[in-house]
């Protein structure tokens, strides 16, 4: 379900990471000026997003820059050569996976909003809070809740919902949202490695053929390590407390529970398009979309008959109060949380698709994989690209493992799974949970504030990969779809 989440996958590599008529063609511009300044120019922007709460820059701003000036050195160095539609042809299709990541992301922050708009989060807050359990204990609940839907759904949504909730039950308590933060998206991360809808590097094996539906599910105690060592790192400096309760009763508006089962459906949609018709997920959201719309028809309509009928229970009452608020009802729009959606990380989206698009097509990302598998084998090269995909992205380095199709055993296929999987999760811009949670709770969620915790999730992930390579050791010398195999884990 997961491939157009993020939007940075499948980019333009397809056939030139191997040795195909394709590497003859397309232009090597590593080595030349226009390579080494774009590759300068995507650093320089990256250093600008991981500053962003200090020089108080929007993180989509640097990548829009770099992305536009990267493309333009491809379209100069291949001005004259007489293959300018090879890199038009790049540049569109990056746009259109892109096109799909943006309509698929507006969707789910959309349906975020309107539950927001109904008062969802504010009262689960109050039900967190009435529950008596402390912030540690809340901690742990978001956490683990983020860790079991992110495989049926996805983490990017999983990690929005709950952080949602985190903000919700936090308030301006900064000790406790940040950390919690933190542990959502790393939850949210390890929870998507074992299913192959939970993430796109799975996803993208599982299509590939290389793992079985059902041979995902071996990772699933490493994936537990991954996240609980680090969440049991933190929880150990969380401040004990209970929040406060309010003394305002907080009342769902109407067709708050019907907006939730609309998103769980248009979630199902999109997994139903993708996986029994072959289309893109994107298309199954916009349907979803269209379920919103429909019941915010409804709600509009029948919005003066609600009216005069909770007028008629409170006159009876005598609550003057709830009178009150009567007046005050606006009509649900479906437009202002589409307007509400966080468009700065949709921006930011959009430049690093183009810019590591612009990288990949130059030749960059196929040198790394070659040096990586061919020169220092495939365990230390599955563990550098969990690694790597904290810096770049998963999906594009993974891309480019598929295509060379290094001939591995199923144990280390997965074991690129886990670590793309995860590895995102050892800089809050590493995956997209992350930098969505960044968006979403500004200033207390923030890089240098996920960057203090690495160290801890560094620590899941290297025994993540110990329970992998322990638990799994059979699996390390039978061949993998026929690709070919490395005995043991080389």
């Amino acid at each position: 379900m997961q491939q157009l989440w993020i939007g940075l996958g499948l980019l333009t590599l397809s056939g030139r990471m191997s040795a195909s008529t394709t590497s003859d063609i397309v232009q090597d511009l590593t080595m030349t000026p226009y390579g080494m300044i774009a590759l300068a120019i995507f650093v320089i922007a990256y250093l600008l997003v991981m500053l962003e709460e200090r020089i108080h820059l929007a993180k989509s701003k640097p990548v829009l820059i770099a992305a536009g000036l990267i493309w333009l050195l491809i379209a100069v160095a291949y001005r004259g050569t007489g293959m300018e539609q090879l890199a038009e042809a790049a540049v569109r299709h990056n746009l259109l996976e892109f096109a799909e990541l943006m309509l698929f992301l507006l969707v789910a922050m959309t349906y975020i909003n309107a539950m927001e708009e109904r008062r969802l989060f504010e009262w689960l807050r109050e039900k967190l809070i009435t529950s008596g359990l402390g912030l540690r204990s809340l901690f742990w609940l978001t956490g683990t809740l983020a860790f079991c839907i992110s495989p049926i759904a996805d983490n990017l949504t999983t990690a929005l919902l709950m952080c949602a909730v985190v903000m919700a039950v936090g308030g301006n308590n900064v000790r406790f949202i940040g950390p919690a933060c933190i542990n959502i998206v790393v939850a949210a991360n390890a929870g998507g490695a074992f299913s192959p809808f939970g993430d796109i590097t799975t996803l993208m094996v599982w299509q590939k053929g290389l793992i079985p539906f059902s041979g995902f599910f071996v990772l699933f105690i490493p994936a537990v390590v991954n996240f609980v060592i680090p969440a049991a790192i933190m929880s150990l400096t969380l401040p004990n407390d209970h929040p406060e309760a309010t003394s305002q009763r907080i009342e769902l508006k109407r067709g708050a529970w019907r907006i939730v089962s609309l998103f769980l459906l248009t979630v199902a949609t999109a997994v139903s398009f993708h996986t029994f018709f072959h289309l893109p997920p994107a298309v199954g959201m916009m349907f979803g979309l269209g379920y919103l719309k429909m019941f915010s028809y409804y709600l509009v309509q029948s919005l003066p008959q609600s009216l005069t009928k909770k007028r008629r229970v409170y006159e009876q009452k005598g609550d003057v109060e709830a009178m009150r608020r009567l007046g005050e009802v606006v009509p649900f729009n479906v437009f202002n949380n589409v307007a509400r959606a966080e468009w700065d990380t949709l921006l930011f989206f959009y430049g690093v698709v183009l810019c590591v698009g612009g990288l990949g097509f130059m030749g960059y990302l196929t040198i790394a994989s070659e040096i990586l598998y061919v020169d220092f084998g495939p365990t230390f090269a599955n563990i550098t690209v969990g690694i790597l995909s904290a810096m770049v992205d998963n999906i594009p380095i993974m891309f480019a493992v598929l295509t060379m199709l290094p001939e591995m055993s199923e144990g280390q296929w997965l074991l690129v799974t886990l670590t793309a999987g995860v590895g995102g999760s050892l800089l809050s811009i590493g995956s997209a949970a992350g930098v969505a949670v960044m968006g979403q709770a500004r200033g207390k969620y923030t890089f240098m504030g996920h960057l203090k915790w690495s160290w801890a999730i560094a620590l899941g992930y290297a025994a993540s990969i110990l329970v992998h390579l322990w638990l799994n050791h059979h699996l390390f010398s039978v061949a993998a779809g026929g690709v070919g195999v490395f005995t043991g884990a080389q």
